[in-house]
């Protein structure tokens, strides 16, 4: 993944290290992460998304079968808007197992079918990487103190992803630990807008923040709130 990425105005860097794993396209395969990802993360990768112009005559069917989690609705609809695609109408299954299964019949905003392999092929890759890897959740090193960092692709039309900082917050509270100070900023990488979150964690709580084990937990803990599980 390209680790180039740019900071607005007004906000602190990242680290190299920290940003390359950040804003990665997907997870790596070599899991040299900060942190070890959970089982229910690695059943993300079983996602599928196909194309079928042959079941209507007017509408090209995208069918996927993914893990559900919260914002699921939102993280296609997003990339689809992005991508000048509109839903026609759509049917979507009960979850099933924690997975579920989803038909939408689309068209393109001049009301055509989308029939161009390249076009398929890159809206597909778009809504399986956004449904792989919906939201970024490590924790780093800032200088002696510890970071819990959050990052979120932003809209092309300039919006967040909803209720992420109330998750955030939710879930460190339930934890027991506290906020020392809370950044929020936008940064481009890859070619693309993030949203990021930077909490700055007080040491003075139950877990001991430098260990591996603590940090793995508040990670997974931060993600199942933030994913829904």
């Amino acid at each position: 993944a390209d680790s180039k990425y740019e900071a607005r105005r007004g906000m602190s860097s990242i680290s190299p290290a920290v940003a390359e794993e950040l804003f990665a396209s997907e997870y790596s395969k070599k899991e040299c992460h900060m942190q070890t990802l959970s089982p229910d993360m690695t059943r993300l990768k079983k996602a599928a998304v196909n194309v079928d112009n042959s079941l209507s005559p007017s509408h090209t069917v995208l069918q996927m079968h993914c893990v559900d989690h919260k914002g699921l609705l939102y993280d296609i609809m997003r990339t689809l808007k992005d991508y000048d695609v509109q839903i026609a109408y759509s049917r979507i299954s009960a979850v099933s197992k924690g997975y579920r299964d989803l038909d939408l019949f689309i068209q393109l905003r001049d009301g055509k079918k989308i029939v161009d392999p390249e076009r398929e092929y890159l809206l597909c890759s778009c809504l399986k990487m956004e449904m792989l890897h919906p939201l970024r959740v490590i924790i780093a090193n800032r200088g002696p103190d510890t970071e819990l960092l959050v990052a979120n692709p932003v809209e092309l039309s300039g919006r967040g992803r909803p209720r992420v900082f109330y998750d955030v917050t939710l879930a460190l509270k339930k934890l027991g630990i506290c906020i020392f100070s809370a950044e929020i900023g936008r940064y481009t990488a890859s070619d693309r807008e993030w949203e990021v979150y930077r909490l700055l964690l007080d040491e003075n709580c139950a877990y001991e923040l430098l260990t591996a084990v603590a940090r793995n937990e508040i990670v997974d803990k931060v993600r199942r709130m933030l994913m829904g599980w």
